[in-house]
């Protein structure tokens, strides 16, 4: 379970740079940063939701609390990646990258942590439900 979790949020990853990608070219430019960056979020959390719930039979969790493990896996891995690939490879100070998380001044990335651990849980009810 935890292998194929870890293949859909790479997939997830692969989204989320897409996503920021057409944020920078398609969105910000007429809209501004820190508008573009609400719109990105909240689309960002639409596709994690979309994703978990056509992915969620192929990574078979089995027990109720799975779900659960899946969504707190995927939250680990965003904030490692957004903080050490963020910091280290794309060479963000963690100033930048911290502020991301400031929800006072309107930055509300935290929505995709949210969904990251909520979407697996949601996609699981609703496919057993209509199983």
């Amino acid at each position: 379970m935890i292998l194929r979790a870890f293949a859909i949020w790479v997939l997830l990853l692969f989204l989320a740079i897409l996503n920021g990608g057409a944020r920078d070219v398609l969105i910000t430019p007429g809209i501004g940063e820190s508008a573009s960056h609400i719109i990105s979020t909240v689309s960002l959390c639409v596709l994690i939701f979309l994703v978990s719930f056509f992915s969620i039979r192929w990574i078979n969790p089995t027990g109720s609390r799975d779900p659960l493990i899946v969504g707190s896996f995927w939250v680990t891995l965003t904030v490692a990646f957004e903080f050490l690939a963020g910091h280290y490879v794309f060479g963000n100070s963690w100033q930048k990258l911290f502020a991301d998380y400031n929800v006072a001044q309107g930055r509300v990335w935290i929505l995709v942590l949210v969904a990251d651990f909520t979407a697996p849980l949601w996609a699981a009810k609703v496919q057993l439900k209509h199983s």
